[in-house]
């Protein structure tokens, strides 16, 4: 049999790949800042995770374990990120992303939990969860606040390889990003015409490489599932003391 010739990427390249571009997105927000480039670039890591999540959610053999992993991470990744982020132990008004991915992942299991319902119940369910997930987002200051949880939910519904997939998570994440997130924009004058290109929108290239996803998670093991999660704290914790004491 012959061999697909054409390029997929892995879970795995996925993971290094969102794992690089956080790292650039939080030396601009340590120890680095006004290199612009860092947080544009950055802006593509937050949906990577996202869809990795959602992934994860259905790839994994105990959700209950899954799940106690993260809740274990958020709580190691706290002060870390209180260092990093606030350059103090404690960080009030904001926490650490792991919170939000647990709130996504308790969300994505109440609209499984209907999925073989009759379709208003999964409409309603699915609004009521939305709407729930963006005030939770606020409410408990976790990073990316709301519109985390909205992109987590995005990749949820529109999961698939359809065209209408694809063309629910660009629309859903452009609404997301450039309407709902705005902030910074930058000016581009070309053919004497002046656009501006708003900085969050940069998280819509993430779409690239999460389209060339085909299911294949590439090398796995324990060491490497556990580098993932102990990269979000190591990492933190380098560039809050590096921020505190340099």
């Amino acid at each position: 049999m012959e061999k697909s010739r054409h390029f997929e990427v892995t879970s795995m390249m996925l993971h290094i790949m969102a794992m690089g571009l956080m790292l650039c997105d939080h030396l601009w927000g340590t120890i680095v800042p006004g290199n612009e480039w860092l947080t544009c670039i950055g802006r593509l890591a937050f949906p990577i995770f996202a869809f990795l999540l959602v992934e994860g959610y259905f790839h994994t053999s105990n959700l209950k374990k899954y799940v106690k992993r993260l809740f274990i991470f958020a709580l190691i990744s706290e002060i870390p990120f209180n260092l990093a982020m606030g350059s103090s132990i404690t960080y009030i008004l904001h926490q650490n992303v792991l919170w939000a991915f647990l709130i996504g992942i308790w969300l994505i299991f109440l609209n499984e939990k209907v999925k073989n319902k009759k379709l208003f119940v999964r409409i309603i369910v699915g609004i009521s969860t939305t709407l729930l997930g963006y005030i939770l987002g606020f409410a408990t200051f976790v990073d990316y606040y709301g519109y985390g949880i909205a992109m987590i939910l995005i990749f949820y519904f529109f999961r698939g390889e359809k065209y209408w997939n694809y063309l629910g998570q660009f629309l859903a994440l452009a609404y997301v990003n450039i309407e709902l997130m705005k902030g910074l924009s930058y000016e581009v004058n070309l053919f004497n015409k002046v656009y501006f290109i708003p900085q969050q929108a940069f998280a819509l290239l993430s779409l690239i490489p999460i389209w060339l996803y085909r299911g294949k998670q590439g090398a796995h093991n324990k060491v490497i599932k556990y580098v993932y999660y102990a990269f979000y704290p190591a990492h933190l914790l380098i560039l809050g003391l590096i921020k505190i004491f340099i």
